[in-house]
């Protein structure tokens, strides 16, 4: 009789094996990225199907990354990915790849990238699987990953394979995902695992004791392994618990059944020294009882750490615990890691199963873990940080202080409403005054995002009227100047916060200074006074780099558009604020006249807002894509975005997003013909919050004057007119407000030496689109008021800049009018629409991309052959993939190569 069974785990589970070995196929023949997800029970046989698909997938020739996440494990960042990534054969990452990356794992979004580009770079030429069995106790950052990552090697030959038992809710804008439930197994199959344990004649009674292992693979292979050993059929089983288990413990010696319970405290896998120290012995005293444990089967060696055989065993072993034991050992194992060094983001697993309230310990590691992981993951910061405060009596000042730094991780995780419940909790409490002043100061990040300036100016009001800290009072006055900066008195906003400034230079305060610099911009920015925003935000991005962007889109305003280039330029391998970075990228681009990059840009900042679940900036995204498909006259896609600003808005009301929200939808209105509806949305924009109605509408004010002149709003037009030449008489030396101006004056005077001065000044500027509208809208007077020939040269210009563009719609238009005015028989061939499908469909960027990676690039290296982000390389091949129906490099090489016009 045999006692060893044959591909234990995997009987009745050959439909499944097939499912993967297909995916393995597909991905190893160039078909692109895949992920396969193994679902079920403990026991179900997730561990064994994972190993039998790595050794088919390196029997292919896969290099293979294999990790697991760990329950006690699950707050460490990337944990959970780097326990494969480091140990494969050969590693799928170096020692020092992970070293550079864990010193940046505060950009989460820079790490997700720089890991994929790695990835990208290693599976260039072999393809790769990486594997990671119990995702349910992934770490946040891992988890952040693996939503991340895969949709950004979508075209890599990467197959994910995770195990788990809860699905972990992944996005589904990835590789195609292969979800693989496993269920308990079938009769027919068990009596397969009988027989390859006992042999052909299986005792009757034990089939009836297989029917109590519900099916379920490990609890049945148990149960025959102990039978096969003893030769004898044991009692009835206990229903739903690890078969034999108990038995077993019952035989162990009482020091060994101790240590065992130790170890299941510390987790499946733990260090000997640490099991030691909790029971209070040395290492080498517990020599005997580990190799007892190891005899029995509970326990294996990996070489480095104990490890349970199956979380199972782990699982039985530490239910024998009582509750209060449990807990007791908890919260000494936490004191045993801090005591060693370790750091207190691996004590927290610990604190969060034993602590209670009062414990004042507790709730300062949990604190310190807060300020660890603040950066990397705000809402696990947040988390703790709360935890933290539940911990402490209501009104003892060291809960004060728990809840200021409960407020900041909350706003950084963008749950603005808790963080002001919060605060209001706290406030309730009545706190000792500079306590109160504090809580106001963090207060105010959150009412700033909740758009709430009213509250913001009434409570940096009463945090001043107590503050003695020079420090927090700089911080106060500062927030207060932004909340200024909405108003209609921006000459009392800049005192303000020329006077926190101040203040935070005397006080030496980091914080204050870089909020005061900021509302000194955001005032310049609201009162069209673009040489002063570039001065103060170019002092706040040399002071902190994060406001890089800023500066950007301060000199986009400026028409410095060469500096603003160079300043992307110096964002560094490691960008601080990518999403912000890509939205002055994709402006920077939009005002260029590069609307294929633009379009490309916006998206990416928008996936990149998505990726951290703080859409701050969709609004303003969407408005310009929207503007952007109008332009390629596609409206029914400005009409999507449109729809997802509404539905934005009405998820997060936001008045700071009401200017340019309305201009979208005056813009649709118009383009529907609903003349009326088009001119009131313009009138709400500029009566409603005119503290960003220049903002918003500067560099769109032609468009504007065009909608109100169509509606017959003459005092509409007038005074947009007349905010025009207010802007250009504040920015003498900008060409773009200086043409805009006459611009605007010469439609609603209908007076075309202006609409010539216009076109002249735009054309010393860097904007191509604003230069073709204008030449425009002379051309179309020409052809009225003096005839054809004059019109031709003007009407020429304007076709050639906005088809060069990209802006078909407007060239169309334009080409109309311009084969009513060339003076030769018959009208030429109107312009043949775009597919949406095929080479054809490709935009010229796109064809530059399909092409570099055709050539054997990677996204990192066809980034720096175009000079542009590794992130709008991606968002254009998945375009390119889309519009070609592909879905590896492979097969765009093979298109590319097989394309009869290269030059496109």
């Amino acid at each position: 009789m045999s006692t060893r069974l044959s591909r234990p785990g995997l009987r009745g589970r050959e439909a499944e094996l097939e499912r993967l070995r297909t995916l393995v196929e597909s991905v190893r023949d160039g078909e692109g990225g895949a992920m396969a997800l193994l679902l079920g029970e403990p026991g179900i046989g997730k561990t064994v199907l994972l190993e039998e698909t790595v050794a088919i997938a390196r029997a292919q020739g896969f290099v293979v990354s294999q990790g697991r996440a760990e329950e006690l494990h699950e707050l460490a960042p990337l944990a959970s990915l780097a326990s494969g990534l480091l140990h494969g054969e050969p590693p799928l990452l170096s020692a020092k790849d992970f070293a550079h990356l864990a010193g940046h794992h505060d950009q989460r979004i820079w790490l997700v990238e720089r890991l994929a580009q790695l990835i990208e770079e290693r599976s260039a030429g072999t393809p790769t699987l990486i594997a990671i069995d119990d995702v349910q106790w992934t770490d946040p950052l891992s988890r952040f990953a693996l939503n991340v990552m895969p949709a950004r090697l979508l075209t890599s030959p990467v197959l994910w394979l995770l195990a788990g038992r809860e699905d972990p809710d992944l996005r589904d804008d990835g590789p195609c995902l292969t979800t693989v439930p496993l269920r308990p197994l079938t009769d027919a199959a068990l009596a397969e695992l009988a027989r390859d344990a006992l042999g052909e004649n299986v005792p009757e009674r034990v089939t009836d004791l297989l029917d109590g292992s519900g099916g379920n693979p490990f609890l049945a292979a148990e149960l025959l392994t102990g039978i096969a050993a003893s030769g004898a059929v044991g009692p009835e089983p206990p229903r739903r618990l690890v078969l034999g288990v108990r038995g077993r413990l019952a035989a162990l010696r009482p020091g060994t059944l101790d240590f065992l319970r130790i170890g299941s405290v510390l987790g499946r896998a733990f260090h000997l020294a640490d099991a030691a120290a909790l029971c209070g012995r040395p290492a080498t005293g517990l020599i005997g009882e580990l190799d007892e444990a190891l005899a029995a089967g509970l326990l294996a060696d990996d070489g480095e750490r104990l490890v349970f055989r199956h979380d199972l065993l782990r699982q039985a072993v530490y239910a024998d615990l009582a509750p209060s034991a449990r807990r007791a050992l908890h919260r000494e194992a936490a004191r045993r890691l801090v005591a060693v060094g370790r750091t207190p983001v691996d004590a927290v697993p610990h604190l969060l199963k034993s602590a209670e309230p009062g414990d004042h310990e507790a709730a300062r590691l949990l604190g310190r873990a807060a300020t660890d992981v603040l950066a990397v993951m705000p809402d696990l910061a947040a988390d703790l940080a709360l935890r933290a405060l539940e911990l402490l009596p209501p009104h003892e000042p060291m809960a004060f202080a728990a809840g200021e730094q409960a407020i900041t991780a909350l706003t950084r995780a963008g749950r603005y409403t808790r963080a002001r419940e919060t605060g209001d909790t706290l406030l309730a409490r009545r706190p000792p005054l500079d306590a109160f002043a504090r809580l106001q100061s963090v207060l105010g990040d959150t009412l700033w995002h909740l758009d709430d300036v009213h509250e913001l100016t009434r409570r940096t009001t009463a945090g001043l009227a107590v503050v003695t800290d020079p420090a927090i009072s700089a911080r106060l006055t500062a927030r207060q100047a932004l909340a200024q900066s909405r108003g209609h008195d921006l000459a009392t906003a800049r005192a303000t916060g020329e006077r926190a400034l101040a203040e935070a230079e005397r006080a030496g305060d980091r914080e204050a200074r870089v909020v005061a610099l900021w509302g000194l911009g955001e005032i310049a920015l609201n009162a069209g006074e673009c040489a002063a925003a570039v001065e103060h935000h170019t002092a706040l991005s040399a002071f902190d780099a994060a406001f890089l962007p800023e500066e950007v889109v301060a000199r986009v305003h400026m028409d410095d558009f060469a500096l603003a280039g160079q300043l992307l330029g110096t964002a560094g391998d490691a960008p601080v604020r990518p999403a912000m970075l890509m939205w002055a990228q994709g402006s920077l681009n939009l005002a260029r006249g590069r609307l294929d990059d633009a379009e490309a840009d916006f998206v990416t900042a928008e996936r990149l807002e998505a990726d951290l679940r703080v859409p701050g900036n969709l609004v303003n995204i969407r408005v310009n894509r929207g503007r952007l498909a109008l332009l390629r006259g596609d409206r029914a896609a400005a009409r999507e975005h449109l729809d997802a600003i509404r539905a934005a808005m009405a998820d997060r009301p936001n008045t700071g997003n009401h200017a340019a929200h309305q201009y979208l939808e005056a813009v649709l209105a118009d383009a529907d013909g609903r003349r009326a509806p088009a001119a009131e949305h313009l009138r709400s924009a500029q009566r409603d919050h005119p503290f960003l109605r220049w903002r918003i509408l500067r560099t769109r004010c032609v468009e504007a004057v065009r909608i109100a002149l169509r509606a017959g709003d003459r005092t509409l037009a007038d005074d947009l007119t007349a905010q025009a030449a207010a802007h250009a008489a504040r920015n003498p030396c900008v060409p773009t407000a200086q043409g805009i101006a006459a611009h605007t004056a010469g439609l609603v005077n209908a007076d075309t030496a202006l609409l010539e001065q216009a076109v002249r000044t735009l054309l010393t500027g860097p904007r191509p689109l604003h230069a073709a509208a204008a030449s425009a809208d002379l051309g179309r007077a020409l052809l009225t008021t003096t005839g054809a020939a004059a019109a031709i040269p003007a009407l020429t210009r304007a076709y050639e800049m906005f088809a060069r563009a990209g802006a078909g719609f407007e060239a169309d238009r334009v080409r109309t009018d311009l084969d009513r005015a060339v003076t030769r028989s018959g009208r030429r061939a109107a312009a043949r629409p775009r597919p949406s499908q095929g080479w054809e469909a490709l935009t010229a960027s796109e064809r530059k991309v399909a092409r570099l990676i055709a050539a054997g690039h990677t996204n990192r290296s066809a980034a720096a052959a175009l000079v542009v982000s590794p992130h709008t390389i991606n968002t254009h091949l998945a375009a390119v993939f889309r519009k070609l129906s592909v879905t590896s490099r492979v097969q765009l090489t093979r298109l590319v190569l097989a394309e009869a016009d290269p030059a496109g």
